[in-house]
This record gives structure tokens, sequence and C-alpha cells, in this order.
């Protein structure tokens, strides 16, 4: 009866909110970590990112970008992630420790932001994809009644929590048929084209050169960043919960980019079309609409985990708001937001997340992996005026590199929407603008601040 009843006790859905989550409630193993990361990066989100690489790069190039970025990135998300499962910490709580109790307000303010903007674009794509087969089989387009729906269905899985969500659903079901679709189109896709003279193709030049695109690569796993600890603070174990993310994200997320870049070459159409394009060949075909129809059921888990780690957020501003009810309303929120959006400025929305959270993740993992040796003092985490409140709750060291740090990144990588808004960065060296923005942003942000150890306290 005791093992009936601890069964049912892991399988409720537990509101632990920015608390600690209890070590005997840390269950999540190397492979459940697996299964959820590999689950978040296949996506119709993650292949129009890889839409994006070309014409600019050739397709080698492009492959050569989607290895290094994916390797960088993963490393980075894997690394945040130890983080949480020592401390069983949400992300924005363990952001307590380097920037300030409050500072730690200013990153989940951003977080909220970008969340609700990445919740939306996933029913977005949901809805779109869904349209195009409610046309085909039902006759009717009904994608207002699509947005609805994915916005349904992801506020109650967030509703559910992460345990139930990979436990009940990925494990048993939702993974093993999103690993089915994927390897059929794949097989699809060098079985209907002519791979040899996609692979010879070279590269447009403009925008993206080389190491922008390794950056729109690592902006992917990087937008993930300030959720990994929401979900990793119920591992087991920090070594092994980190190993199974880094392995399971970094395959999907390569996997995932590469067929968005090399599809938007076969279909020979822009990224803006990508999805309609990739719909509309895959529905004559004999298993292309159930493959269509696998991909929309797994990326629920990505608008799922986004609505989920909102709703954190929030709660690291307002603890004794509970979680489902505000899942409930990021629900909405995002909801209305998709009826309200489309995916242009989708390459901006990229890099403006890597310019705000690298320099975040590289001033937490210098703090917390070189100033302060692996220990976070957790009960400190949640004292006004204790270790981590520095200077009225804010440390302004750890902000003043944060904002150097985005700055940085962008003068590094230079992107579109920065040159239109700046006109100082004209003085900015040449060979500067062909490095990106991820590599300096990361580097300069992790260095300044072990270079201040002094400025912590112990």
């Amino acid at each position: 009866m005791a093992a009936i009843a601890e069964k049912l006790t892991v399988r409720a859905p537990e509101d632990w909110g920015v608390q600690p989550v209890p070590q005997e409630r840390r269950v999540l193993r190397p492979f459940d970590f697996a299964v959820l990361w590999g689950d978040l990066a296949v996506s119709l989100l993650v292949m129009v990112a890889g839409t994006l690489l070309v014409p600019g790069l050739g397709t080698q190039q492009a492959l050569l970008a989607i290895v290094i970025g994916t390797a960088l990135g993963t490393a980075l998300l894997a690394l945040a992630g130890m983080v949480g499962t020592n401390t069983g910490v949400p992300t924005m709580v363990a952001l307590r420790a380097p920037f300030g109790i409050r500072g730690s307000y200013a990153a989940s303010g951003l977080n909220i932001l970008q969340l609700v903007g990445w919740a939306a674009l996933e029913i977005i794509i949901m809805a779109q994809a869904a349209r195009a087969l409610s046309e085909e089989y039902l006759g009717f387009s009904g994608y207002y009644f699509w947005i609805v729906f994915f916005g349904v269905v992801g506020t109650l899985m967030a509703m559910g929590g992460p345990i139930v969500v990979v436990r009940q659903w990925l494990q048993k079901f939702g993974v093993w048929v999103v690993i089915a679709a994927s390897a059929w189109l794949t097989f699809h896709l060098f079985d209907a084209y002519d791979m040899g003279e996609i692979w010879r193709r070279d590269g447009a030049g403009g925008f993206p050169n080389f190491f922008q695109g390794i950056d729109l690569v690592v902006a992917l796993p990087v937008s993930w960043l300030p959720l990994v600890c929401d979900y990793s603070r119920f591992g087991r174990r920090a070594g092994p919960a980190a190993a199974g993310t880094y392995i399971g994200y970094a395959i999907a997320n390569a996997w995932f980019f590469t067929l968005g870049m090399l599809y938007v070459q076969a279909l020979q159409t822009d990224p803006g079309g990508f999805v309609n394009a990739l719909v509309t060949m895959l529905l004559p075909l004999a298993l292309g609409w159930l493959a269509l129809i696998v991909l929309l059921v797994g990326e629920t888990d990505e608008a799922f985990a986004n609505i989920y780690s909102t709703a954190v957020s929030i709660q690291n501003l307002a603890s004794k708001l509970g979680h489902r009810l505000l899942a409930l309303g990021v629900g909405i929120v995002a909801t209305i937001a998709a009826a309200n959006l489309d995916l242009i400025g989708y390459e901006t929305f990229l890099l403006l997340i890597g310019g705000v959270f690298v320099p975040v993740f590289g001033i937490l993992l210098a703090d917390y992996f070189v100033l302060r040796g692996r220990q976070y003092s957790v009960h400190e985490l949640y004292k006004s005026s204790g270790a981590y409140w520095y200077t009225g709750g804010l440390n302004p060291v750890a902000i003043v590199v944060w904002i150097t740090g985005f700055f940085v990144y962008a003068l590094a990588g230079q992107p579109p929407w920065l040159l239109e808004h700046l006109d100082f960065v004209s003085w900015v060296p040449g060979w500067a603008t062909h490095v990106g923005g991820t590599i300096p942003g990361f580097i300069f942000s992790l260095c300044r601040l072990s270079g201040r150890v002094t400025h912590f306290p112990r």
C-alpha cells in the first residue's frame, strides 16, 4: 500500500512554487532529461530557424555552424542545469545569488516577456500546420480555432507540471512517435531530392555570415537557459542530469536545424513561406499527413514548457501566487498574443534573446563554478539582508557586467536590428563584426565577473 501511495504522490502535480524541491521529490533520471530536452528540441520552429542560415551560407558552411552552435549552446544549457539540480531551485531564484534578490527581478521580467513570445510563436506554428490539415481533409480553415485549441492544450500541460508531462506523456508515447516521424522526414528528404546538388551549393553572402550563423544556432539552446533549472531541480544528481540534458538536446537540435536548412533549399522557398511549403509537400504523401500530425502533437511540449516557466518566473516576483492559476493566466495571454502576431521578425527575436541572456549565464556560471566553488547557501536565497542582498537587494558589479556584456554581444554580432537604430556602431572595426556576438559576450561576462572575486560575499 505504501508503494502505491508513493506512486500516486509522484504522479500528482505538486506546486513547489519557487521553494527548493525536497530531495525525496527529485525523481528525474538522466533518461528522463534526455527525453524531455530531446523532445523540446524537436520542433517546427527549430526547422524554421534552420532555414535562416541559407542562402547566406552554403550548405556545408551552414552544417558546420549548426554543429558548432549546437555544441556551444547545449554546453551552456547543461552546465546551467547543474545549478538547479544541486540547489533544487528554479532558474530565476538561482540568479538571486550573482545579481541579488532584487537584481533577479530584472531577469525575471525579461524572461516573462520572451517566454510569452515563445509560447505565442509555438501556438502560431501549430495553428498554421493544423489549418493546412483541416483545409485538406475537413474542408475548413479554422485558424483561430486551432490557435485556441493548442493554447488550451499547452496550458493544461503546464498546469500538470514537468513530472507528469515527462513520465506520463513523453516517455510513454510522445517521444517515440516523434522519433519515428523525424526519421521518416529525413528518409523522404534524401529519397526525393538531389542531395548531392544541395550539398555543393555555395552561399550567396550577406546576412548571416558564418559566425552570425553560429549565433543563430546558439540562440535556440540559449533561449532555454532561463528555464533549465525549472526542470533540472527535479533531477536526482547533477552530473547525470547534465549528461542527459546535453545528449538529448544536442542530437535533436542539430537534427532539426539541419532538416530545416536542407528542406528550405529542396523546396526552394523563403523562410517566411517555409511552413506552408512544407505542409503542402507533405499532405499528398502516403505518410506525410501522419508525420505532420505527429510533429504537431510533439510541438505541444514546447508550448507547455514556455507557459510553465513563465508562471515560475512570475512567482519569483510574487511568490504567494499559485502556479496553476498563473499558468492559466499565462496560457490565455499567450493565446491572445498568438492570434495577433506572425513570424515576421523571428530572426531578430532570436538574436535579441542571445544578446540579453548569454551574458546573464556567463555571470551565473562564473559565480557558481568559479567564485563559489559550486556552493550556494540555499536558505540565504530567500532572506532579505542576507548573503545575497548586496546593496539594497542589487549586486551593482553583476548588473554592470550584464549591461556591458549585452553591448559586447551586440557590437560584435551587429545584427540588423542594431544597425537600424544605433548610428555609433560605425566605428567598430570591420574584423569585429565577423566574429559573432555569442562567444565575445559570454567570455567577457564570464571573465569579467571571475576577476571581481573580492566583491562577492562568501
